[in-house]
């Protein structure tokens, strides 16, 4: 399915969808349509990577012991908004799960471009179309998420997430980059689209 050849997009996921258990969520996130409304035009991609963070006893979630903060503030209200935050100058998206006051969320790492290539070209210029979504940071600068979509809702525009296609064969592995989190690290809580090229490396 290639959504430049249609007119129109997949309407955004309803809310309810969102209310299901954090790695429940985050193998079923594969495959749905992450889409970016800006001034610019629509940018859209397949999620084909993700990660789940189930706070408050997982040691590498920013929610780790009931932490409560300004940044934080998000994940302790209902699931299906945006916890957006800028790490070494990218800024990332999560998705809230988890029930009101659990906080809980997903991580969305990699998406396969799939509406406005252009325009994610020309805001992040690669020499290989692989390397354009590949990575929680790639794919925010690419679609146009800042953060000021934090706490935006999911199901519904600018920022949402609809339906898109099957993904075959899912792998699970270890989260990336969160060595300094004790046993948490080893946790399998990493999902991706095993036959997918845009997954990160």
């Amino acid at each position: 399915m290639n959504l430049e050849q249609h007119k129109e997009l997949p309407a955004p996921l309803p809310e309810f969808w969102f209310n299901q258990p954090t790695l429940k969520l985050a193998r079923a996130l594969l495959g749905k349509l992450l889409v970016k409304e800006t001034d610019e035009g629509v940018a859209a991609g397949w999620i084909v990577e993700t990660e789940a963070y189930i706070g408050p006893g997982d040691r590498a979630a920013h929610s780790y012991n009931n932490r409560r903060t300004p940044r934080t503030e998000v994940m302790f209200g209902p699931p299906g908004y945006a916890y957006t935050y800028v790490m070494h100058t990218h800024c990332l998206v999560n998705v809230v799960s988890g029930k009101a006051e659990h906080p809980e969320a997903v991580l969305i790492r990699a998406v396969e471009p799939c509406l406005g290539l252009d325009l994610m070209l020309d805001r992040r210029p690669v020499a290989r179309l692989e390397q354009l979504t590949s990575g929680p940071g790639k794919l925010t600068r690419a679609l146009g998420i800042t953060p000021a979509d934090y706490g935006s809702p999911l199901f519904a525009p600018p920022l949402y997430i609809a339906e898109g296609r099957e993904v075959s064969m899912v792998e699970t592995g270890p989260r990336i980059g969160i060595d300094g989190s004790g046993e948490a690290r080893d946790y399998p809580w990493r999902f991706w689209d095993a036959d997918n090229p845009y997954r990160s490396r």
